[in-house]
């Protein structure tokens, strides 16, 4: 009877134990069953992601147009204000300054774009290294002035041939005869006295150039292009050290050692190789080192306390939201709004503007993308620190 009872209990629970064992079957069947809605969902939020990337890289090129660009003018303000209504509405900020010699060291400065020249013997200066496409269009402000003054001198020839013609008719006139009603009453000499229309001396407007790019980057290609590998591989180097370093304290080590390789690099690549960089050799590796080196240890920052989700964070604020609005092809004035003083503080901004500055600006004031830069590369640091101290506290809890 025992073995009967016992029997029976074990196919109880074998009957029990296949039973669970397909059902437990049936449940992975349905959790891994194809679903249509998650596909749908899937292709959605792919589609949104590339939509997202896709404005945040277009719209500052398709939206930008110039608008209140600083420029230097010397001249009456009646010249002043013909250049401004000739000129595209809002395109330019017009900065009255006493002399050639002022406007030129502001260019320098890079407190304006270049300069107009409204006297006697007018002139455009222009500064291709600060901004190619401003260059362009101060030389299309050239040509319009050059055709205003062909335009008056033709007109001036002009009048100036119909008073000949006048004093030659006048002149072939017989003896004693009147001349027609309303015709100009000639005095002896005359003729003599009309001017020579071919002896009129037609101004030339002349453009300089006051700040000339390199040869070996004529078109300004090169260093608009610069801060990219700049952000890329601050992103790099920030997502390699996370993964590869385990030590919160270390990664900031490594941040650091990155900041000085990776600056000493890419400074041979692009002023000793390509020389697209000019200037300092040493400060602009203090530059690009803590360009890349602020990038990297942002990631590093978010990582230490969020985890390697933190890599996304560092990467949309340096990448999809820094670089789009950096101004490094064209002016921050092209941009729509104050979007392009804001991009000047983050890191692809602040990095960009600094190269130029460096290789063809010693004049102009720097303080601000130095301390912007600082300013990320310390917040970084410290987000590693934070994370170090609370993943201490965490342990320290769990011992006790």
């Amino acid at each position: 009877m025992a073995t009967r009872i016992l029997s029976s209990s074990d196919g109880t629970d074998d009957s029990r134990g296949r039973t669970s064992t397909a059902d437990t079957r049936a449940a992975d069947t349905r959790a891994h069953k194809p679903s249509l809605k998650q596909a749908l969902l899937a292709a959605v939020f792919a589609a949104a992601i590339v939509t997202v990337i896709l404005l945040a890289f277009s719209w500052p090129t398709v939206t930008s147009e110039p608008k209140d660009l600083p420029v230097a003018a010397v001249g009456d303000q009646e010249q002043i204000d013909q250049i401004t209504a000739d000129a595209p509405e809002g395109m330019l900020d017009l900065k009255k300054v006493d002399s050639r010699a002022e406007a030129q060291q502001l260019i320098r400065e890079r407190e304006v774009y270049g300069a107009l020249l409204l006297g006697d013997d007018p002139e455009i200066l222009t500064s291709t290294a600060a901004s190619p496409p401003v260059a362009q269009q101060l030389g299309g402000i050239a040509a319009q002035m050059q055709q205003k003054i062909d335009k008056q001198a033709i007109s001036g020839m002009q009048d100036g041939m119909q008073e000949m013609q006048d004093a030659l008719a006048a002149a072939s006139q017989p003896a004693g005869s009147q001349p027609s009603p309303g015709a100009p009453q000639q005095n002896p000499g005359d003729q003599a006295q009309t001017p020579d229309a071919s002896a009129m001396e037609v101004p030339e407007v002349t453009v300089t150039d006051v700040v000339p790019l390199n040869d070996n980057d004529s078109t300004g290609a090169g260093l608009a292009i610069a801060g990219l590998p700049l952000t890329i591989g601050g992103i790099v180097g920030g997502v390699l050290t996370s993964m590869l370093v385990h030590s919160r304290r270390m990664r900031a080590v490594a941040v650091v050692a990155y900041g000085t390789i990776g600056g000493l690099a890419l400074t041979l690549v692009l002023q000793t190789w390509f020389g697209i960089l000019q200037g300092n050799f040493g400060l602009n590796v203090l530059a690009a080192g803590l360009a890349v080196a602020a990038t990297a240890a942002l990631i590093n920052g978010f990582v230490s306390l969020i985890g390697p989700g933190g890599i996304a964070i560092g990467a949309v604020l340096t990448m999809f939201i820094g670089n789009p609005i950096a101004s490094l092809q064209a002016p921050k004035e092209f941009l729509a709004g104050a979007w392009g003083d804001i991009g000047q503080f983050f890191v692809p901004g602040a990095s960009g503007s600094l190269l130029r500055n460096l290789s063809y600006f010693p004049d102009a004031p720097m303080a601000m993308q130095w301390w912007a830069l600082i300013g990320w590369f310390s917040l970084g640091i410290a987000l590693i620190l934070v994370g170090h101290l609370k993943a201490h506290s965490k342990q320290r809890t769990a011992v006790s």
